[in-house]
């Protein structure tokens, strides 16, 4: 084992260390931010720098709601969980955004009054998983989301269902879930009466139960049913029971509320009490779905059980363990994935000298991700009351397995049929539907079909048609789940991470919320021609939630990524091998955590050099195929609970020097080596406390110089932190400035001009061009969403943003590269204009019944002052060609010029070369010949060559 020495480590007892609780941002806060965007936004040097959306969009992204038009079905709107609301009136096949205009794209709940068209958006996904953003309270809007309102209720973060009065758009009842990590009042139940305008209270349970799902008797609003949901989140463990998750009725459309599952009720009461869904088929026939988190009774029929289990071992005596049958150990070892070294006989010897306890075979194998899948929870189960909520019996002797695993966070609705109280669905990682009351269940999942389902709404005119929301975007089906259709056009992926290799094209990577890895072209269409040809340009090359991924700069085929807890492979995408490289433990050894998003570095100085973070820093000097650790814990040590934590987040390592190597740890740490490993130095000793490293970054510009970011949403912390070193974090300057609150998860340097910096955020991209002293925000063609991963691809110029809800978006920055300060001192700076290959086809089409090719080119100019100006297109010899009035904003501009010329700028250039005759296009446009031209403004120029 590579050995370290650690240099005044003040954590080496850390799990005793008390952790200083961050205080949750305000309301007020918050809704200044939103506030100083939108300001920021008018007068950003690079309000116009333009952002296109590159996709994908085949694998979707998750579905929280959908709302249907009852008289015609083929309309609906869909919420996604952070990529906004998009409207179809299709019946799916195309969508349109329409929440764009509004300063989120965090969604919980949509409903919508059709006779008036009015909507209403919960903004905050009332799941509690790791990627539920907080939202900035209900929205409205009247106009189809060209304009949206805030109507309040900024402190509920997250929300359940929203009803509106059948026969009044003004009164509104809605559940509030509350904050995900921390205790608030603003949670429970609301109504207005007045559209939004003044909020009432109407049930409170407490500050760690929210509301969580709110449904009313379809015929009968003044019956509501509602169920509070007790939960704590923190970074490392997470409790969804309680005393005080329950169901609540109303008889008064929401004014008034009683609790009806009582000891007495026959619905589960007490402390295993998890989430809880409801549907309502009348006033009296009430279902509910309940993620039970009581402790299912040991099974004590263990004699005939076939071969060892992890659980055996767990208290197993010295002398039992060396009783055991070679064969039968040997055959545990190999199932379960224990390295080639620890065969039974080596093994039993190692327990002989005291090095290895029995139960050590049990730790050995517990991951995050057994230790989630192996709690023995009695999970989902469905109730039933015919007597409106009075009394309640489980619909089904057996457990329902295979539902919730124990992710009921995640998961929680039940639906009855408008038609048919016997028919029932319920959904978790399969869709599974009921015909008889919940007494028996048949599987409606499909192999189009995502596993993991959240929305689904059933025609009550056609009970057939069904809609489901999943984690892959939206199925429809005509036949009750038999059969579905896939409706995956919006661009709402969910990545994590993205990185580009040095192809031409050059390809983007990818890995997304429980989508996997993708891989594509960055200039693939994004479009639906890839039905007739059969090939969808990007690719999946891993499942699962797809992670971080380094590709070898030598060979691209090479490339390492995974799926959560450090699950990572080495794939060679040419010949379709993968090898898994997970660092293991040593028998005996505390097993590593890993974080649910690991991270992984090829180092820049040999691509034969892996690093991956546990809560050590690993290294492999031979492409992952051996690993050692080249540190001890550089984290605090851990900490009691059910999620990985106390683990490494972020990897850097310097390009001017061989093991000058950063690291970040989702408790707050952040530690340099300068020696690969043999001694370690913390430096984020002056940082706010226990907040998780988003980025540490070592400068490509500066060995001393190192970036770092600090994001403190687990806490509902929502402030800016970034800092710069120029000593190797000695000392640090804060380099938030300007910004707006907002969690941040990534800043990189751009790789050619060292002052300027790229920064995102939970809702926005940010660009500083004096290293991190002020900021200017990004917006043409991007909304307000959340960024998680930014790429610079050097030799194309091109800036892409990884967003947690609406894919990749990609803009040039060769221009924003060379912006500098001198620019100030002239009205108008140029920026060089690409040649441009003239065509015949400019202006013509295929036939009558195609539209006219029309090229385009972009001037990129920077302007000192906002204000209209004339931008002029002239001939060699100085002639006007043609005249463009163009609205100019301080910073940069970018013009999309269509390479016409006027009749009269035809006439001046034809009397200049008497041989040149310019013919009328097919679209009766003049188009520029070959040649060479000039472009100006004022006193400024640059030149446009045509070939």
């Amino acid at each position: 084992m590579f050995k370290t020495k650690f240099l005044s480590f003040a954590f080496a007892a850390s799990a005793l260390v008390a952790f200083a609780q961050q205080p949750a941002t305000s309301a007020e806060t918050v809704k200044n931010a939103l506030v100083q965007k939108r300001e920021m936004a008018k007068t950003s040097l690079v309000k116009q720098v333009p952002f296109k959306n590159i996709g994908p969009t085949v694998m979707s992204g998750r579905v929280v709601d959908v709302d249907v038009n009852p008289e015609m079905p083929s309309e609906f709107y869909v919420g996604y969980a952070s990529g906004g609301v998009w409207h179809t009136t299709n019946n799916g096949t195309t969508f349109n955004p329409i929440l764009d205009s509004s300063d989120t794209q965090n969604v919980g709940d949509i409903a919508v009054h059709w006779p008036t068209r009015t909507i209403y958006v919960g903004t905050g996904e009332n799941n509690a998983s790791r990627s539920s953003y907080a939202g900035i309270g209900l929205l409205k809007s009247t106009d189809n989301g060209k304009t949206w309102g805030n109507l309040g209720l900024m402190d509920a973060h997250h929300f359940a269902p929203i009803l509106i009065h059948p026969d009044n758009p003004d009164v509104v009842t809605v559940g509030a879930t509350g904050h995900l990590y921390s205790q608030n009042k603003e949670r429970g139940i609301y109504k207005t009466t007045d559209g939004g305008k003044t909020w009432k209270q109407t049930l409170f349970v407490d500050d760690e139960s929210g509301i969580i799902d709110l449904q009313h008797s379809p015929k009968n609003y003044n019956v509501m049913f509602a169920t509070s949901w007790t939960k704590d989140r923190k970074a490392w463990n997470f409790s969804g029971n309680g005393n005080n998750s329950a169901i609540y009725k109303s008889t008064d459309a929401g004014e008034t509320w009683t609790k009806v599952s009582t000891e007495k009720s026959g619905f589960p009461t007490g402390e295993g009490v998890g989430r809880i869904g409801i549907a309502v088929f009348n006033d009296d026939v009430v279902y509910a779905v309940h993620d039970s988190q009581f402790r299912r009774p040991d099974d004590k029929k263990k004699d005939d059980k076939e071969g060892l289990t992890k659980e055996d071992f767990k208290t197993m005596s010295n002398a039992d363990f060396l009783a055991l049958d070679n064969k039968k150990l040997n055959v545990f070892l190999r199932t379960n994935g224990f390295q080639e070294k620890y065969r039974p006989e080596n093994v039993k010897q190692m327990v002989r000298s005291g090095n290895v306890k029995p139960e050590d075979l049990a730790k050995y194998l517990e991951d995050a991700n057994s230790m989630l899948f192996d709690t023995p929870v009695v999970g989902a189960e469905v109730y039933k009351s015919t007597d409106g909520g009075k009394t309640w019996k489980k619909t089904h002797d057996d457990y329902l397995d295979g539902i919730y695993y124990s992710y009921g966070y995640y998961f929680g609705h039940i639906h009855v049929s408008p038609v048919n109280e016997n028919d029932i669905y319920i959904y978790g990682v399969p869709i599974v539907k009921s015909k008889d009351s919940g007494k028996t269940w048949t599987s409606i999942s499909a192999e189009n079909v995502h596993a993991d389902h959240h929305a689904l709404w059933i025609n009550p005119k056609n009970p057939n048609h069904l809609i489901d929301g999943n984690d892959g975007g939206i199925n429809i089906s005509y036949d009750d789940g038999e059969n579905w259709i896939k409706n995956n056009s919006p661009s709402v992926g969910q990545f994590y991470a993205i990185n580009v290799d040095n192809e031409k094209p050059y390809n983007v990577y990818g890995g997304l919320q429980d989508n996997g890895v993708w891989v594509g072209a960055h200039n693939a269409r994004e479009d639906k021609a890839w039905q007739q040809e059969g090939q969808y340009p990007w690719k999946s090359i891993m499942g699962g939630d797809g992670m971080q991924i380094q590709i070898d700069s030598r060979n691209s085929n090479v490339v390492y990524t995974g799926y959560q807890f450090g699950n990572y492979y080495r794939l060679n995408l040419e010949t379709e091998n993968q090898k898994y490289i997970q660092p293991k433990h040593t028998l005996g050894e505390n097993p590593y955590r890993f974080n649910w998003q690991t991270p992984i570095l090829l180092s820049p100085h040999n691509q034969d050099i892996l690093y991956l973070g546990g809560n050590k820093l690993m290294r492999s000097m031979n492409q992952g195929n051996d690993w050692e650790a080249i540190s001890e814990d550089l984290t605090n040590g851990g900490k009691k609970g059910n999620v990985a934590y106390g683990t490494l987040t972020s990897i850097s390592e310097s390009p001017f020097q061989f093991g000058l190597i950063y690291t970040g740890s989702d408790d707050g740490i952040v530690a340099l080596t300068k020696d690969s490993g043999a001694s370690w130095k913390p430096i984020s000793a002056s940082f706010p406390k226990d907040l998780w490293v988003s980025r540490v970054v070592a400068s490509q510009h500066k060995k001393e110089r190192v970036y770092v970011t600090l994001n403190g949403y687990r806490w509902d912390d929502f402030k800016v932190y970034a800092y710069m070193s120029d000593d190797y974090g000695n000392t640090w300057k804060d380099i938030s400035g300007n910004i707006p609150a907002s969690p941040v998860n990534v800043i990189k340097e751009d790789p050619k001009n060292e002052n300027i910096l790229y920064l995102g955020t939970d809702n926005g991209a940010y660009v500083s061009f004096d290293k991190g002293t002020s900021w200017n925000v990004f917006s043409e063609g991007l909304p307000n969403v959340a960024i998680h991963d930014i790429v610079v691809q050097p030799e194309a110029g091109d800036l892409l943003l990884g967003t947690h809800g609406r894919s990749i978006y990609k803009t040039n920055i060769s221009a924003l590269q060379k912006v500098n300060s001198e620019m100030e001192a002239k009205a108008i700076t140029f920026f060089d204009m690409e040649s441009v290959r003239h065509s015949g086809r400019w202006g013509s089409s295929w036939g009558r019944w195609y539209d006219a090719f029309e090229p385009k080119t972009t001037i990129q100019f920077y302007s000192n002052a906002s204000g209209t100006k004339t931008l002029k297109i002239l001939s060699e010899n100085g002639a006007e060609l043609n005249s463009i009035a163009v609205d100019v904003s301080k910073g940069l501009n970018y013009v999309d010029y269509d390479l016409t010329l006027t009749g009269k700028g035809k006439k001046a250039l034809e009397k200049e070369n008497k041989e040149l005759k310019i013919g009328k296009s097919g679209n009766g446009k003049y188009y520029l010949p070959k040649g060479s031209y000039t472009v100006k403004i004022g006193d400024s120029s640059t030149t446009l060559e045509i070939k």
